[in-house]
């Protein structure tokens, strides 16, 4: 018997590992672009945090992405489901903090369109649960 929301979790962990493995090629083509500009003697800890922060949240929102795939018709799973999708959001938020403290402002419509996503696929877990 297939779960309540299986292929809402499905379609949301494809877009996720798609946007998880994005983000973890751009993050590693911003790690050179930090390491040039601390090379040219600028001050680069606060783009490197943010880079980190970055690394580690696309590989969470890919792994994340795997698991609602892999166990979209696991009810049993619903759980790890959504604690993969709250930390992505958590990755997410102590991005857009990152970015605030950085003197960059908030980031508004970006926070919104990040937030979309991972909602949604708690929103497949918790009907996955149900």
């Amino acid at each position: 018997m297939e779960a309540k929301g299986s292929n809402f979790l499905k379609v949301t962990g494809i877009i996720m590992i798609v946007g998880g493995s994005l983000g973890i090629i751009i993050s590693l083509l911003a790690i050179a672009g930090v390491a040039t500009l601390a090379a040219m003697g600028l001050s680069s800890g606060m783009l490197y945090a943010s880079v980190v922060i970055s690394v580690i949240g696309s590989v969470i929102e890919l792994v994340a992405g795997i698991m609602g795939v892999k166990n979209c018709n696991a009810p049993e799973k619903a759980n790890t489901c959504m604690i993969c999708g709250i930390s992505v959001i958590a990755c997410s938020l102590i991005s857009t903090i990152i970015s605030v403290i950085a003197g960059n402002g908030f980031p508004f419509t970006s926070f919104i369109i990040g937030m979309i996503l991972p909602v949604l696929y708690i929103v497949g877990a918790a009907k996955n649960k149900a």
